[in-house]
């Protein structure tokens, strides 16, 4: 019996709508699962990222939980690594509160990704020093996820301190904590200088972080004018093959989310990935 392949999407890539329309689109789509960052998908109701209520929580996971519709991942993504003191803390709170909503919610995984210590790309993000206040953010927002019984996922970027797979694998062994996970997304991984290696480092990541990948973001990649472009599944370079086995045959069940792919795209980036599935 194969085993079934688990495809969400996030919310924020359908074009804002009322709560009921979108639930009713992820219904046509097929999608059982998202990654909901409510300031993206329902600004009105988040005024700031820590004001969120355990109201507002509960209207909002009971409304996915009712449709059939799991939360894989309470996106909130924030710069736990700014230079100014004062909005890293602020960052960390606003965390904070999503992990300590995130049960009301129906999610048990609250996802971010590093930030930067500057505005952008700068080279100050490839530093030990940088790395460090990665591990300082981030064992403050395991100690609380511990207390709250939900998981932190990291995920990591290029241009982000974190930006191979050997840095995560790091991470994971300077903060010895089951409740941290990674969200896995290969695309992050390639540069205009390595993406002709995409079958080493893909297979390395998935050796390096094996079980302790939480989720998988599916996205797809070209290079233009020598800079990595961003484009939907099925539609770049990335060979999707390994990742679809690694959910299929390795970690059977895991969820699997289509990110950076408009709604118009969705539905044949989604056919592409389960037609692969199937084939692997």
């Amino acid at each position: 019996m194969t085993v079934p392949f688990h495809l969400g999407v996030r919310a924020h890539d359908f074009k804002q709508c009322p709560l009921p329309q979108l639930i009713d689109k992820l219904k046509e789509h097929g999608f059982p699962a998202i990654q909901l960052a409510l300031h993206k998908s329902f600004p009105e109701s988040v005024t700031e990222l820590g004001a969120l209520s355990p109201g507002t929580a509960a209207y909002y996971g009971d409304a996915f939980r009712q449709a059939g519709i799991k939360i894989a991942v309470l996106g909130c993504y924030v710069n736990i690594i700014d230079a100014d003191p004062a909005k890293r803390d602020q960052a960390l709170s606003d965390f904070n509160t999503h992990l300590r909503l995130a049960r009301d919610f129906g999610a048990s995984l609250v996802g971010t990704e590093t930030g930067s210590v500057g505005q952008g790309y700068t080279p100050d993000n490839f530093t030990e020093e940088a790395f460090e206040r990665v591990v300082e953010s981030v064992s403050a927002m395991v100690a609380e996820a511990e207390r709250f019984g939900v998981t932190v996922g990291i995920e990591a970027g290029v241009n982000h301190p974190l930006y191979t797979a050997q840095l995560a694998r790091r991470l994971l062994d300077t903060v010895p904590s089951n409740n941290l996970q990674i969200i896995l997304d290969a695309a992050n991984l390639m540069t205009p200088e390595n993406y002709l290696q995409q079958e080493q480092i893909v297979a390395e990541a998935l050796e390096l972080l094996g079980d302790r990948i939480a989720v998988l973001h599916l996205k797809d990649f070209t290079v233009k004018n020598g800079t990595i472009d961003i484009v939907p599944a099925g539609q770049g370079m990335l060979n999707f093959a390994p990742l679809l086995r690694y959910m299929k045959y390795k970690r059977p069940h895991i969820q699997g989310l289509l990110e950076s792919t408009p709604e118009e795209h969705l539905q044949a980036s989604a056919q592409f990935l389960r037609n692969m599935y199937n084939e692997v």
